[in-house]
């Protein structure tokens, strides 16, 4: 690992060559299927550029493992979002949307905003990354530097707060998973 951090690039071959299988079963286990030959090579590649942070005497396998994880996860939420683009792409093709439920789809948009803005702040910072920008719990936690308890129990009295807030049609239905 020294070796590789001091820029030895046959060094770095190497670890990738020692840890190549347990990072594809990893990135296969948790999710990747069919993508766990791109989630590794990502990691691999985050990994190199990442290596001038990397702790000295701390191990390499956890840390690349983690960064797989990452990515599968990454993988997982870029599929979410693109699934979910695809559905709404697909409800105009298919069902174009009468003037009546546009503008009704929009005063919901509205009485959503509304309802989070008034909310006090930390609500709206932990619904804004759990839901607006699709972040984990722990990527939540990372990013408010929040323990990751405190990020289950705000989020879960900022959704009981929001419910409340909204008409009872609306509130069902942003809330429901």
């Amino acid at each position: 690992m020294a070796r590789a951090r001091a820029g030895d690039r046959d060094a770095y071959a190497r670890l990738v060559a020692r840890h190549g299988a347990l990072a594809h079963r990893t990135a296969y286990l948790l999710g990747a299927g069919d993508d766990a030959e791109d989630v590794v090579q990502e990691a691999f590649v985050k990994a190199y550029r990442a290596l001038g942070s990397f702790r000295d005497g701390a191990p390499f396998r956890p840390w690349l493992l983690r960064i797989v994880a990452n990515e599968t996860s990454n993988l997982h939420r870029s599929a979410r979002r693109r699934r979910t683009l695809e559905l709404r792409l697909a409800e105009r093709d298919v069902d174009p949307v009468e003037p009546e439920h546009e503008a009704v789809a929009a005063d919901a948009r509205a009485a959503l905003v509304a309802a989070v803005n008034a909310m006090p702040y930390r609500d709206r910072q932990v619904l804004a990354c759990r839901y607006f920008l699709d972040l984990s719990e722990a990527e939540t936690a990372q990013v408010l530097a929040w323990p990751r308890g405190s990020v289950k129990s705000r989020l879960s009295r900022a959704l009981d707060r929001l419910r409340r807030a909204l008409p009872t049609g609306l509130a069902r239905e942003v809330t429901r998973d």
